[in-house]
């Protein structure tokens, strides 16, 4: 008799053909590529391009950073809680509020980097744009942390460019179609600490509650620390997801799934909290690049994901727009 296997819940893929002038291979990473996104929304990849040593002076940074003591971390933080710039505090976002659910606060806190050019003269004649384009806050201890996190922006910065290439072709557009929509992004880099719990969650509460993430696509370095991510791979079907050492977990957002017509899944997904019996030894970490595009991009409908004369389920807009919309519905 046949054993059927059902396919895993999120597909590993090697990413490494995305950095190659083979145009075959490109290819045919691209179609992989999409069946994730149209199934589930996540992929892990491996081929990503990323040094695991870069990874792990930004882990180690990371920790060295949310150890300081409060004082310390408050200095770095923006002016306003809306501003993905700087340190954040433990249970200052509830992300379920973003979908229209209200639960206590995230059990975490962040450390938030923005665009390292400089667009703010691009975007003079948008005030509102200001907020996104911001300099970014950098903590006077550890001395490492500024160069350790530069160099990881920016290889996460290019792995998405290849990314969003490798998205094109899945789509059956011309490769460069993103290009002109990300060269001027705010995407942001944030490094998510999760302490050791010391007392039980609330209920309802988790380390970051149930969402869908925001802007085009997201590529999440983690550790194994009990407590991590769980995808909705169906409603109330929870799958964890476990990355490899040196492999990164990518999903699409909101505003790729706005330009695919709902092709591709924005999927819901959450970080829970460890079990009781491990919660001694659950510290965790993370890191995850969003990558946003230009704050006036149009997200739009390609027309490769609607039916002739159908029309598209969402109407065009800004990419900024979006974003502030979602933003200060986490807040509080």
């Amino acid at each position: 008799m046949t054993e059927i296997h059902e396919p895993p819940a999120v597909p590993v893929i090697d990413c490494s053909a995305f950095g190659s002038d083979d145009v075959a291979a490109r290819r045919r990473t691209a179609r992989a590529v999409a069946e994730a996104c149209e199934r589930i929304g996540f992929l892990v990849v491996t081929g990503h391009g990323v040094a695991q040593e870069v990874v792990d002076r930004a882990f180690a940074v990371g920790l060295s950073f949310f150890d300081a003591d409060a004082q310390a971390k408050r200095r770095a933080a923006p002016p306003q809680s809306i501003v993905p710039r700087g340190y954040h505090g433990f249970a200052s976002k509830r992300l379920s509020r973003t979908i229209g659910i209200e639960t206590p606060p995230d059990l975490r806190e962040q450390f938030y980097l923005g665009p390292l050019d400089d667009f703010a003269d691009r975007y003079a004649a948008i005030p509102e744009a200001g907020a996104f384009y911001r300099p970014n806050i950098w903590p006077d201890e550890p001395a490492a942390f500024r160069p350790v996190m530069t160099e990881l922006y920016r290889a996460l910065e290019g792995l998405s460019g290849r990314l969003m290439r490798g998205f094109a072709l899945g789509l059956g557009i011309d490769e460069r179609f993103f290009d002109d929509k990300i060269d001027a992004h705010f995407s942001t880099c944030a490094i998510n600490h999760y302490p050791a719990p010391t007392r039980p969650p609330e209920p309802g509460q988790l380390r970051a509650g149930a969402h869908s993430d925001f802007g085009s696509l997201t590529i999440l370095l983690t550790d194994d620390a009990p407590g991590g991510l769980q995808v909705e791979a169906a409603p109330g079907v929870w799958h964890d997801v476990r990355p490899a050492r040196g492999q990164f977990v990518v999903n699409i957002g909101d505003m790729m799934a706005r330009w695919t017509n709902d092709r591709w899944r924005s999927t819901m997904h959450r970080v829970v909290n460890p079990p009781t019996s491990l919660a001694s030894r659950s510290r965790r970490q993370s890191i995850a690049y969003f990558l946003h595009p230009n704050y006036d991009a149009t997200v739009a409908c390609i027309p490769t994901c609607v039916a002739p004369g159908a029309a598209p389920t969402y109407a065009p807009i800004r990419a900024g727009d979006h974003m502030r919309m979602k933003m200060e519905r986490r807040i509080g």
